[in-house]
């Protein structure tokens, strides 16, 4: 059997320079456990442009015939220092079909599957049947693509919510396909959601899928509607993939107004009310700003999908699963921008489209 494969490999190099460049490489045989994949769908993150490009000044971007290259600021090299010289294949998940197995996994053969692990860019993978979902017959590649980062993420949302003892949740931005997936959850589970936009057009896609609670940051009153909001919900947990400027204060600000409004007597450290915002994202590579009108009850802190799945019990994990693979073509539906070959992937312009991160649009590379 062809082994052979092609993958698309970021290196950092010594001297401040990023190269994103096409590799062969011959995969060995799947050994005991092992599924060898012909991938057919990857989509593009943006936690796999994290590592794609790193760093990098994408102002100084360069097709030199071979690879992209781009530079690296001097004064970020340090955080690079165990990434030099080392290729690394990005893409976080994708689906594809079985083309080899180990030999206790040979009933899988033929068979479609959802992955997740990792170095998806490329036209092969040798993956552990653990890390895969196989999917219901009949399932294409693209509607297997995308059924770990985002639907687990925006599940993982609702279990921190439940852990916590929140009762509604604050999402920004909220018309991502992950964001359209929490807005389904949310409304099939009874539970209090506000979703901040950034345009008409976006109130207008969430409230089609049926949210209540949209509000729109580029309004004059998007304060007063958000503060009105978190009145309507009770909401006192908020997930924030901006990341930089002010979007998680304004919120935590919000909330306190609230919770003010309900005490029975003045105090001067606010209310006893805990206010908790999560930051998931790095859309705005900006500082994170804090201006502090929201009390003293308030944690501010990082969520990242894999090791929140560390804290959940594996029973509940299986259920996710369960729940996003009956859910797969409704719930969990990806929509995709444009499609790209590996060797798309690399044209500048085609790079210039999937860097724009724009709300909800999803590039999917097809290798």
């Amino acid at each position: 059997m062809d082994r052979d494969s092609l993958e698309l490999r970021t290196t950092v190099t010594a001297d401040g320079t990023l190269r994103l460049e096409l590799q062969p490489v011959t995969l060995p045989e799947p050994g005991p456990g092992q599924l060898l994949v012909r991938v057919e769908a990857a989509p593009i993150n943006p936690s796999d442009l994290g590592l794609m490009f790193g760093p990098a000044d994408m102002e100084t971007l360069a097709w030199d015939g071979q690879a992209l290259t781009a530079r690296i600021p001097p004064a970020v090299m340090a955080s690079m220092r165990a990434r030099i010289d080392q290729p690394l294949v990005p893409g976080n998940e994708g689906a594809g079909t079985v083309i080899a197995a180990g030999p206790d996994q040979q009933h899988l053969l033929g068979k479609r599957v959802a992955m997740l692990g990792g170095s998806m860019y490329a036209k092969l993978r040798l993956i552990a049947a653990g890390d895969c979902l196989v999917l219901p017959e009949g399932a294409g590649a693209e509607e297997g693509a995308a059924l770990f980062v985002n639907p687990m993420t925006a599940l993982g949302f609702v279990e921190t919510m439940r852990a916590e003892g929140h009762s509604a949740i604050v999402h920004a931005p909220a018309a991502s396909n992950l964001g359209q997936m929490l807005v389904r959850i949310c409304k099939a589970g009874g539970i209090g959601l506000v979703n901040i936009v950034r345009s008409p057009r976006q109130v207008a896609l969430l409230r089609d899928l049926g949210a209540e609670h949209v509000v729109d940051s580029s309004s004059d009153s998007f304060r007063d509607d958000l503060t009105q909001a978190i009145t309507a919900t009770g909401a006192t947990l908020s997930f924030d993939a901006i990341g930089g400027g002010e979007m998680t204060s304004i919120v935590l600000t919000a909330m306190e107004t609230v919770a003010q409004g309900k005490m029975e007597s003045y105090d001067r450290y606010g209310s006893a009310v805990l206010k908790q915002g999560y930051i998931y994202g790095v859309l705005d590579t900006g500082p994170t700003i804090l201006r502090r009108g929201f009390g003293f009850s308030w944690s501010v802190g990082g969520w990242l999908l894999f090791r929140a799945l560390q804290k959940l019990d594996p029973a509940v994990i299986g259920r996710m699963h369960q729940r996003i693979l009956a859910e797969m073509t409704t719930t969990f539906a990806s929509h995709y921008t444009a499609r790209v070959t590996l060797e798309q992937a690399l044209q500048p312009e085609t790079v210039a489209a999937y860097l724009r991160k724009a709300t909800g649009e999803k590039y999917l590379i097809t290798p």
